[in-house]
């Protein structure tokens, strides 16, 4: 038992005086920088589905819709 609570204190000794946090500001560009990219590869996997997914019969299935017919 006395291991567990000795590998609490260190995990939080190490959480709070060995790790540099990041500031607001660093984390708010991180997750605008994060954000817009998700943005980018959403959109891409979009115009590929749009561009890849014309079924003969004019019926849209998109690229997911063709993996799953060969799949299934």
């Amino acid at each position: 038992m006395s291991k567990i609570v000795d590998y609490v204190k260190d995990s939080y000794a190490e959480l709070v005086h060995k790790v540099s946090w990041p500031t607001m500001s660093e984390l708010t560009n991180s997750t605008v920088v994060v954000f817009v990219a998700s943005l980018i590869i959403a959109l891409i996997i979009f115009i590929m589905d749009i561009t890849c997914g014309v079924h003969p019969t004019m019926f849209w299935k998109g690229l997911l819709g063709y993996l799953y017919s060969m799949l299934g």
